[in-house]
């Protein structure tokens, strides 16, 4: 017995061609399947579609009743997978991100262009947020994957992808003499140091390593934008902890100077992150397949 969805699409073609034939050759099906769905639907629904003629088949009154919202609801459903093919396909579609400003910046951007030249119609949404932020929006559905710094806590995450970053030390030339020797944390602590604010996970991830080995943190100068952090070292204020993955530059052509350290900072990463039991949209998966090739080169 066929579904009523199929007997729907049998009927709107029946009525569509005013034939039971001419609806059998369109629908590759035979005319006494076509006569005898018809039939079913009408004993389904109690009520005569169909008056036969000689000239073929002209729907009742009922019938044009019924014709008028099947076919709109018929016209809808093949709507809808053109538009589930296409999103596939990504030729419609949306892209809802939750990042930070040093991460769009310093490492999705790059991605963010090539994924948009590779599908210039899907829509991006990008929502500037901290990392304990993004992840409230990735589980309250607002956003489809977020990018926050690691470790975060919450067991709904799912991570896709790890980029490895590295926290140093950073000064100008006023602090030159640093580089005579490795720092100890101790002798870092006792510099006029520039972190951001407390708020952030990179101050909570720098505060608990030296707190974990006996060593207390006073900041001379906290910042709320990060990008101030080499700003500010660069115009010999302080010392900063910046990440040095996000400040080769700078280093590379002397405006800055790492500064030793006899323990490094322990590695830490950036993920891509989605809920963890909700699969990543058509959208979100070709991101992850762009980062992860380019990962890979």
């Amino acid at each position: 017995m066929l579904g009523k969805l199929e007997l729907y699409r049998i009927f709107c073609q029946v009525a569509k061609d005013n034939s039971f034939s001419q609806a059998a050759k369109n629908l590759y099906l035979s005319q006494p399947a076509v006569s005898q769905s018809v039939k079913q639907l009408e004993e389904q629904l109690g009520v005569q579609l169909f008056t036969r003629g000689a000239k073929g088949v002209s729907l009742t009154q009922q019938g044009k009743l019924l014709y008028e919202y099947a076919d709109s609801a018929m016209g809808l459903l093949s709507s809808a997978e053109q538009k589930l093919v296409s999103m596939k396909e990504l030729t419609v579609g949306e892209l809802r991100i939750g990042a930070g400003d040093v991460i769009i910046k310093h490492l999705l951007l790059p991605h963010l262009e090539r994924f948009h030249k590779a599908y210039p119609q899907v829509r991006l949404s990008i929502l500037n947020r901290t990392s304990r932020e993004s992840m409230e929006l990735l589980q309250s559905g607002i956003i489809d994957v977020a990018f926050v710094n690691l470790p975060m806590e919450g067991e709904s995450m799912r991570i896709h992808h790890s980029f490895p970053i590295h926290d140093v030390f950073v000064a100008g030339q006023r602090f030159h003499h640093l580089t005579e020797r490795p720092q100890s944390l101790q002798d870092l602590a006792e510099q006029p140091l520039i972190l951001l604010e407390r708020k952030s996970n990179t101050r909570r991830h720098i505060e608990s390593f030296f707190l974990e080995r006996g060593v207390a943190v006073s900041p001379e100068i906290e910042l709320a934008s990060y990008d101030l952090l080499s700003q500010f070292a660069r115009i010999d204020l302080g010392i900063s902890c910046v990440v040095k993955e996000f400040c080769q530059e700078q280093i590379q052509n002397g405006e800055l100077f790492e500064v030793p350290m006899k323990e490094a900072l322990p590695e830490r990463s950036i993920a891509m992150v989605s809920l963890k039991n909700v699969s990543l949209t058509p959208a979100a998966a070709h991101l992850l397949e762009i980062i992860d090739g380019e990962d890979e080169k």
